[in-house]
C-alpha cells in the first residue's frame, strides 16, 4: 500500500516555527523505531503527524488551537473526501434565506483585509459553518485561514498593519501579487492542493483539539514540539498570532470573546504556562511522566529555554536511554540568531 501514498505532499502551510523544512530530517532519525501508533501532541501545522500517517502508523493529531483542529481533521483524519467545484459555489454564493452577521465588517474595518474582503469573509465563514458534511467543513476552514494567511504580511494576525499591504511603496519584504489575489482565487488553489495531498493509509487516522495535558497516554510514540522560548524568555504565543483564525473557526461564538481594547481585535487573554519560563521544566516533565510508557520524541532548539541539557535530565527521570540529534544551519523568519541549531531528542526504553 506504501507505493499508493508515499508521494503525496502536504499542501503550502505558512505557520511560525513550522518543521515543513526539517521533517525529512525527523522522520528519518524516527521511522526505524518500533511503533504503530503515535501522537503529535501539539500538532501546528501537521506536518509531522501527515508525514508520520505517510509511514503508515496510526496517527493522532492534537492541538489547542481549533483552527489547527481543523487542519488536523483536513490533513490527517481525512482519509477520502474532497472539495468540489460546486461546494465552492455554494461557500462564495449568499444564501437569501440566512441572514448573516457582518462582525467582520464592523469590528475588524482597516485592520487585516479591506472591506470588499472583510465582507466576503463574513458571508464565507458562515457559509462554511453550514456545512452538513464535518470533514469538508474542516478542509472548507483550512482552505480559508491558508487564504488568510497568505494575504497577511508577516503570515500573521499579531497586529494592524493593513497599510503595509495597501500603502503605495517600494518594498523588500512580502509578495504584493499574493495579498491583493482575490480571496476566491487563492481558495481554490488550496483547495486543489489539498485535494491532490488527501490519502488513506490503511490505519486508524484521527484529530483533537484538547489541552496537550489533557490527551490521555497509551500510544507508541509521542512527539513533542512544544511552544519555544527563547533564551531571553520571549516566547512564541501561538494564539496571540492567529486568533482571528480561531475567531473564524467559531464564528457565532467570536465576538464575545473578543477584546475590544486591543487595537488588532484579539482575543481576550488566556493563561499559558508555555509562555512562563519558571514552569517550562515542569512542563516537561509532567508530559514526560504522563506519557513514560511511550517513545517520546522531542522537537527543540540550541537556544531554549529550558536548556538542552534540562530537557535530557528531565527525559532520563523516566526514558533509559536519550539520544540527542543537532541539525544545524536554520535561521527563522523573526529570529536573529543565526548560531541557533534544531535539536531532536528521543527517549526510549
Amino acid at each position: 500500500m506504501a507505493s499508493d501514498f508515499s508521494q503525496k505532499q502536504m499542501p503550502m502551510t505558512r505557520y511560525q516555527g513550522s518543521k515543513r523544512r526539517i521533517v525529512n530530517w525527523i522522520i528519518g532519525a524516527v521511522k526505524e523505531l518500533d511503533f504503530e501508533s503515535a501522537l503529535d501532541i501539539m500538532g501546528g501545522t501537521g506536518t509531522v503527524a501527515y508525514n508520520l500517517k505517510k509511514l503508515g502508523k496510526n496517527v493522532t493529531y492534537n492541538d489547542f488551537l481549533l483552527w489547527n483542529y481543523h487542519n488536523g481533521v483536513a490533513l490527517i483524519e481525512n482519509k477520502s473526501t474532497l472539495i468540489d467545484s460546486s461546494d465552492i459555489e455554494k461557500i462564495f454564493t449568499v444564501d437569501d434565506a440566512y441572514e448573516y452577521d457582518d462582525l467582520v465588517e464592523r469590528i475588524f474595518p482597516d485592520i487585516y483585509f479591506t472591506n470588499e474582503e472583510n465582507i466576503e469573509i463574513d458571508i464565507v465563514a458562515q457559509n462554511i459553518a453550514m456545512l452538513a458534511d464535518g470533514i469538508k467543513k474542516s478542509m472548507a476552514y483550512f482552505c480559508l485561514c491558508q487564504t488568510l494567511i497568505m494575504k497577511r504580511p508577516y503570515n500573521l494576525f499579531h497586529r494592524k498593519n493593513l497599510y503595509m499591504r495597501t500603502d503605495d511603496v517600494e518594498r523588500s519584504f512580502g509578495n504584493k501579487a499574493t495579498w491583493e489575489k482575490p480571496i476566491r482565487n487563492a481558495f481554490e488553489q488550496v483547495a486543489k492542493e489539498l485535494n491532490a495531498s488527501t490519502f488513506d493509509n490503511g490505519m486508524v487516522t484521527q484529530s483533537k483539539n484538547l489541552d496537550c495535558f489533557d490527551v490521555k497516554s497509551g500510544y507508541d510514540l509521542v512527539y513533542i514540539d512544544s511552544p519555544y522560548l527563547n533564551g531571553k524568555g520571549t516566547g512564541v504565543d501561538y494564539r496571540g498570532f492567529y486568533h482571528f483564525l480561531d475567531g473564524i473557526c467559531d464564528y457565532k461564538n467570536w465576538e464575545e470573546k473578543i477584546d475590544l481594547k486591543s487595537k488588532h481585535r484579539r482575543l481576550v487573554p488566556e493563561n499559558n504556562p508555555w509562555n512562563d519560563s519558571k514552569k517550562m521544566s515542569g512542563n516537561f516533565h509532567r508530559l514526560f511522566s504522563k506519557h513514560s510508557e511511550s517513545i517520546i520524541v522531542v522537537s527543540y532548539r540550541t537556544d531554549g529555554i529550558p536548556s538542552v541539557s534540562e530537557i535530557k535530565r528531565q527525559l532520563e527521570r523516566t526514558k533509559k536511554e536519550v539520544r540527542v540529534y543537532y541539525r544545524e544551519g536554520l535561521q527563522y523568519a523573526l529570529s536573529p540568531n543565526k548560531k541557533n541549531a534544531e535539536v531532536l531528542l528521543i527517549g526510549t526504553g
